[in-house]
């Protein structure tokens, strides 16, 4: 398989669900699309030396790619994401009920504080897998986390947080 073979699997396998990791990042879709073309083309830049695994790498530089953007410029979001379910969903089923929830709860944290719940819980890094996509220190990590969630506790309701657990 040549590079370029290697690399359009990668991506067509991978596309949806970081995606799915930039819009929780950034709150907002038309960002998150343009997030992780970016990733992509930073990806292929590097194939040669991470196509072994290179999901690690991906995740890493959408959460750097992230954070530079809330670095540089503080902004919310223009759109809800509660207003974003798949089509194909049922409307008013408890499951995406719960979701956007959850995701609108999510787009009141601030920046760090998202990212990291983000990265910790949906991408299932560990502290130490955060805190250098972040380019932060561990206990930063930790004390993002925890203020993340109490403060999703105070604005949400119970069973919307039992994943988070």
């Amino acid at each position: 398989m040549s590079r370029g073979d290697d690399f359009d699997e990668f991506v067509r396998g991978s596309a949806t669900r970081l995606l799915r990791t930039a819009v929780l990042l950034t709150g907002d879709r038309a960002a998150a699309e343009d997030l992780v073309q970016e990733m992509f083309e930073r990806v292929y830049v590097k194939w040669r030396r991470i196509h072994g695994s290179p999901e690690p790498y991906a995740r890493k530089t959408l959460a750097n790619l992230s954070a530079n953007r809330w670095r540089s410029k503080s902004r919310k979001p223009e759109v809800a994401l509660a207003d974003h379910h798949d089509p194909g969903a049922p409307d008013g089923s408890d499951e995406y009920a719960v979701r956007d929830g959850l995701l609108a709860a999510l787009q009141e944290l601030p920046p760090r504080q998202r990212a990291v719940i983000v990265l910790r819980f949906y991408e299932d890094m560990t502290e130490a897998q955060t805190a250098e996509a972040l380019n932060c220190s561990l206990g930063t990590v930790k004390s993002q986390t925890s203020r993340g969630l109490d403060r999703l506790r105070l604005i949400t309701e119970p069973a919307l947080l039992e994943g988070l657990r």
